[in-house]
């Protein structure tokens, strides 16, 4: 006989099914401590003995649950008894089981809606039960993950233009009073049109989206209001489960009866993802337009609020032409909801957005970034979290500087066995003007000018003498060349040969190391540590009688910094990149304006001058001259290990290094070889191109003069409503070139040779270039790589190209990367004939 369960306890007390502790039940017998036992045998034998089985283990684990839990189960009894006698309960009781009795009567006499009823009942139950589950299984710490990223710095050149963003732009946290009304138009009309009209969920637009996605055969438009968005990136994961929905939902009805719609946007903005590593709508209208986001014009505020659906897919950074198309969408539906007119949405249409501040950052400035990036640390510290830094670099020079190292390094590195080269280009009080720190920053991001300590060979003279001129000594004063022994050492000169009684001058112009030693030993090692101390070198340097020479270990930017005080005539330069930072417009550090102190030595610096021109003029630097006066020093170390020449001509003090980065030996370079040469290249064009500028500057002040002292003119009628067209982004020689209403081409070009560029499938003609194919193609690619080329149209179909504002077809005449062509003009021509006499590129012989 099949065991049932009893109504009621042993005490006469009604069962209830908390109660799982106590004694045993009556009918059960009592569990058998032997496996032999009768009450052992019953068991599985049917089911009163499962049911019994099921009974000890409940009553095991009541056991376990502990006193507290029985305690808690017995208090919560009594509490629903107390509830369950009182006259209100009963009451309801009463009243609910009225309202039932004639539904259930209907039951009866109609079968199949007891079975309605009873599916009804299950499926609310199932509905209840997965709110439940739902709600009790709330994420504590949901939501977006951000993970913590270095704050941005923003790095413009020294005439303002940004070229370089490190770090993620944080921006700020706008309040409901800070959103432009035009963004907030816009993310309304692309996300969630009935925003103002909904509690949290719109069912309309539920619907919606889900007719559109059964025509379109898949998900094309989502149904979430901008409410529930703004729950799934605060609260929840990103999972879709239904479990997620449901909880999105519910937390999203809770935010709308908390918060205003004004806030839940604000938040929504302040949270949105944007692309390139930015959260919030300050930190994307700072990242792609340089402008906080109260500043943003409606194509502005339409591409940011196109971008929130698919910000990786759509970043203008990496797809403009696709963030644009998404930004007409936005307009579109701007028109469709009212935000703005149609006259308004084509004009923003006519105007696109363009992203006014860089994200891949030149390869060739990141030497310059890098050590920018620590100078402004060092300034301020950790800083706030987005800042700007106007630099001192020039980016025409930088190019120049980019361009003449790898073009030499091309196309002789491998025969001379030559693998590195650095240059550090620096106005005479210090500011950085260009700086290439190796030959290539992806492969190696080692700065050959900050970081590496090499030996400088005979530039270390400059010490020696500037020293016995403070002394006494005078360029003509006379020294024997001739076997020297300082100890048991005995250092010979270049080539071996020695020349008997020579001046100051010659043995300077000629670096004849046996003349330096002898009056390093004559002033004393010391005092010339002295000297090198006063001009800047940090660097440790021994006091050995092979320090005369360069034996000790330095820098390329110290031993120019010295070189540069030198030509200034002060005491010392220290050389820096960084004038102001800025953060949200208020500068947090200014450099001061001060000029070096002049030198206390003005007679012996005039004398060293007179010694570095010779050099330059008929010693070992010959293949360094140029236009101007000019002055500066070779230096080669043993086996040609490094070779070095540091120089200056006009307002320009440049250092050039070659060498190998594991120190072995190049093929005979000496510093009045391939190091000079690149600094003639890159002086040659340097200071053309600051004479050009300076030039177009004093023009443009003129102009400005002549207009403010011109009457202004009445407007006409007829034009007085007429918007001025914004201004023109070509260079202005270039745009008074165009003699058509040809588009201007703008973008990174593919070379074809020398004189033909291809911008996604349309050639274009270099106007003045013959190209070249092979390997001055190749060059000018590696040079154009990753860089942004204007291409304004000129006449017989070619075009006027130009990089940072230099003029790209000059720019490769003037390389000997190619001839002109019928259609040259005066400047190309001259720029030509320039390579010709330098016998650079292609007229090399």
């Amino acid at each position: 006989m099949s065991e049932q369960p009893p109504a009621s306890r042993p005490d006469g007390r009604s069962r209830d099914w908390l109660d799982l502790g106590g004694g045993g039940r009556p009918g059960v017998a009592p569990r058998a401590t032997e496996p032999g036992s009768a009450a052992a045998g019953a068991r599985g034998t049917g089911p009163g003995a499962r049911f019994a089985g099921l009974s000890r283990a409940a009553a095991g684990f009541g056991a376990r649950l502990g006193p507290a839990a029985r305690t808690g189960f017995v208090r919560a009894r009594a509490t629903a008894g107390l509830l369950a006698g009182h006259p209100a309960t009963q009451a309801a009781a009463a009243a609910t089981a009225a309202a039932w009795r004639p539904v259930a009567a209907l039951a009866r006499r109609v079968p199949w809606l007891r079975v309605a009823g009873a599916a009804a009942a299950v499926a609310v139950g199932l509905v209840l039960a997965t709110l439940v589950y739902a709600l009790a299984t709330l994420p504590v710490n949901g939501g977006l993950t951000i993970e913590p990223t270095a704050s941005a710095l923003v790095v413009r050149a020294a005439d303002g233009q940004a070229f370089a963003t490190r770090g993620v732009i944080k921006g700020a946290k706008l309040s409901p009073k800070e959103v432009p009304p035009v963004l907030a138009k816009a993310i309304v009309a692309i996300e969630d049109r009935r925003f103002y009209d909904h509690h949290g969920i719109d069912l309309r637009g539920l619907v919606r989206a889900a007719f559109r996605n059964a025509a379109a055969g898949g998900t094309r438009e989502g149904g979430s209001t901008l409410t529930q968005q703004l729950v799934r990136m605060n609260y929840l994961s990103q999972d879709r489960t239904l479990k997620r929905k449901v909880q999105e939902a519910v937390l999203a009805l809770w935010l709308e009866s908390q918060l205003p719609k004004d806030e839940i946007l604000t938040r929504y903005l302040n949270a949105a993802y944007f692309g390139a590593g930015v959260y919030g709508a300050d930190a994307a209208a700072q990242r792609y337009f340089g402008k906080p986001a109260k500043d943003l014009s409606l194509s502005e505020a339409a591409m940011l609020a196109g971008l929130v659906r698919a910000p990786s897919q759509l970043a203008p950074h990496r797809n403009l032409d696709g963030a644009r198309g998404r930004a007409a969408q936005v307009l579109d539906a701007m028109v469709e909801t009212g935000a703005v007119t149609k006259a308004e949405a084509d004009a923003a249409k006519r105007a696109p957005a363009t992203v006014r501040v860089p994200t891949e950052t030149p390869v060739g400035t990141n030497y310059f970034v890098d050590n920018v990036a620590d100078s402004v640390r060092g300034l301020i510290g950790a800083g706030p979290a987005d800042a700007t830094v106007r630099t001192t670099l020039d980016l025409t020079l930088q190019n120049i500087a980019e361009s003449v190292v790898a073009r030499r390094l091309d196309q002789d590195g491998e025969r001379r066995k030559v693998s590195q080269g650095a240059l550090v280009a620096m106005a005479p009080d210090g500011a950085i003007l260009a700086m290439v720190g190796g030959r290539d920053y992806a492969d190696s991001q080692f700065n050959r000018v900050t970081q590496a300590r090499r030996q400088p060979g005979s530039l270390f003279k400059l010490f020696v003498y500037l020293t016995a001129l403070r002394e006494g000594y005078r360029p003509d004063s006379t020294m024997m060349d001739r076997p020297t022994q300082v100890g048991e050492w005995e250092p010979e000169n270049y080539g071996g040969r020695y020349r008997g009684a020579v001046t100051l001058r010659t043995a300077f112009a000629h670096s004849i190391n046996t003349v330096a030693v002898q009056l390093a030993e004559a002033v004393g090692i010391p005092a010339v540590i002295e000297t090198a101390r006063g001009l800047g070198i940090t660097s440790d340097l021994p006091n050995l009688p092979s320090l005369a020479l360069g034996s000790a270990e330095t820098t390329l930017l110290e031993i120019t910094r010295a070189y540069a005080a030198v030509a200034a005539g002060a005491e010392t330069v220290e050389p820096y990149g960084v004038r102001q930072i800025l953060a949200r417009e208020q500068p947090l550090y200014t450099r001061p304006q001060a000029p070096p102190t002049a030198a206390r030595d003005q007679a012996a610096r005039t004398a060293m001058l007179d010694l570095l021109s010779a050099v330059v003029r008929e010693g070992s630097g010959r293949n360094a001259r140029v236009s101007v006066p000019a002055g500066g020093k070779t230096g080669t170390t043993q086996d040609s290990r490094d070779a070095w020449f540091v120089g200056f001509a006009g307002d320009l003090v440049v250092g050039v290094w070659l060498g190998n980065d594991d120190n072995t030996p190049m093929a005979g370079v000496t510093g009045g070889d391939m190091p000079a040469l690149i600094w003639h290249d890159f002086v040659s064009q340097a200071l053309a191109a600051r004479a050009k500028a300076a030039k177009a500057g004093a023009g443009k002040s003129e102009a400005g003069k002549s207009e403010a002292a011109r009457p202004a003119p009445a407007p006409r009628p007829e034009t007085a409503s007429v918007t001025e067209p914004e201004a023109d982004p070509r260079p202005r020689d270039l745009a008074s070139r165009d003699p058509s209403a040809r588009a201007v081409l703008r973008g990174s070009p593919a070379v074809v040779d020398t004189g033909t560029l291809d911008f996604d499938g349309r050639a274009v003609r270099l106007v003045g270039v013959d190209g070249l194919s092979g390997r001055n193609a190749r060059e000018l690619g590696r040079y154009l790589r990753r860089r942004d080329v204007a291409c304004a149209p000129a006449e017989g179909g070619a075009y006027r190209c130009s990089l940072d504002g230099q003029d790209l077809s000059e720019l490769i005449l003037f390389n000997g990367g190619g001839r002109a062509s019928a259609d040259a003009t005066p400047d190309l021509l001259a720029a030509e004939e320039q390579a010709r006499s330098n016998r650079i590129g292609i007229w090399r012989r």
